[in-house]
């Protein structure tokens, strides 16, 4: 019986020294990712030039992009114009539809102002016009007191002025 148990134990170390030659040349043989011997010297200089991108594309395309940055530029410009001015303070308050209300009201009796209603939580605010002096702003002002009980305030604010037109054409 002892000798079947070394017997048995010799053949277990016999298949565990072949199964760790075997696993050593598996492994020597997986890495695919190497170039050849001969072309080693090819393949470390092609490796060493990868950090760019190479784009071959048409010079009209950058014709385009700056022809087309241009029209954003004038088109920008001569739609909306911002400077320091006046608005009317028509209503602040936390009910949407009072403000709506209000709103309402200015479009029906000042049809010549623009109004904006804007959301600055928890309140809506309803201001009306686009003044550049003082006094044009007091003018409405004193018109609209007597639709708003509440009163409308001057206030200072950043308005939109209409760009001036151009006859170059």
């Amino acid at each position: 019986m002892p000798f079947r148990l070394v017997r048995y134990l010799s053949i277990i170390r016999y298949m565990k020294f072949l199964s760790g030659i075997a696993a050593i040349f598996i492994t020597s043989f997986s890495f695919g990712q190497t170039a050849p011997r001969q072309n080693m010297d090819t393949a470390i200089k092609k490796s060493t030039d990868t950090t760019g991108v190479i784009v071959h594309k048409d010079k009209r395309i950058d014709l385009l992009v700056k022809k087309q940055i241009a029209i954003n530029d004038v088109t920008s410009r001569d739609s909306r114009r911002t400077d320091k001015g006046f608005r009317l303070m028509i209503i602040s308050t936390n009910n949407r539809d009072e403000a709506i209300a209000a709103k309402t009201k200015v479009y029906t009796h000042f049809p010549d102002l623009k109004v904006y209603l804007w959301y600055q939580s928890p309140y809506f605010r309803v201001k009306a016009g686009n003044f550049k002096d003082r006094k044009d702003a007091e003018a409405y002002q004193k018109r609209m007191n007597a639709y708003f009980a509440k009163g409308v305030f001057i206030m200072k604010d950043v308005i939109e002025v209409k760009p001036a037109k151009n006859n170059d054409n």
